[in-house]
């Protein structure tokens, strides 16, 4: 009886977010078998809880389910459940975290394409940190058209150039997250 490592649980979220996001059918259908043999390793499944916030992965051991559903007389230590929020705000309590995740983002994408990238990445962690409480790897496609549509023409005062290079700004900043731009 094994906890869920926290690099699986990175990797269910990554695979998750890449079968969500898959453009066809088969890929999604990939994507969630990688998912259940990487869980099923662990002894671990998984289902998306729906909420009136957001989405929530929730990983919990395959023994807590019988027939498909959770039997609450086999949950002996409720702490072995992982949630992953998948949409949605994120947790206000780890903006430390998030806020430190999103500045590196910036710093590196300033120092490999320049400061007018580096300051479209800032004002794109301002918007993930300050509105979602998330780091820029978990934007959503609606989020993501939030930053471009409404909070990066209002609230930064972008220049020229960084309107005529936002689109490529939010790729890279995305791509430093080692992922990738969803899709609209």
């Amino acid at each position: 009886m094994t906890d869920l490592p926290d690099d699986a649980v990175d990797e269910v979220e990554r695979l998750t977010r890449l079968a969500r996001e898959a453009p066809d059918e088969d890929e999604e259908t990939a994507y969630r078998e990688d998912r259940a043999e990487l869980l099923g390793k662990h002894h671990y499944t998984c289902r998306i809880r729906e909420e009136d916030t957001g989405d929530v992965l929730v990983c919990h051991p395959a023994e807590w389910v019988e027939d498909g559903v959770i039997r609450p007389d086999r949950i002996e230590d409720t702490d072995r459940g992982v949630e992953v929020r998948l949409s949605g705000p994120g947790d206000a309590d780890d903006w430390d975290a998030v806020e430190e995740r999103n500045r590196r983002i910036v710093a590196e994408v300033r120092d490999e394409h320049g400061e007018v990238h580096g300051a479209t990445a800032d004002a794109l962690a301002d918007f993930m940190g300050n509105h979602y409480a998330k780091p820029i790897a978990e934007a959503t496609p609606d989020e993501l058209a939030e930053f471009r549509e409404e909070y990066f023409p209002r609230n930064t005062w972008p220049t020229d150039e960084q309107r005529s290079l936002l689109e490529d700004s939010v790729q890279l900043a995305v791509e430093k997250t080692d992922g990738r731009v969803p899709d609209q």
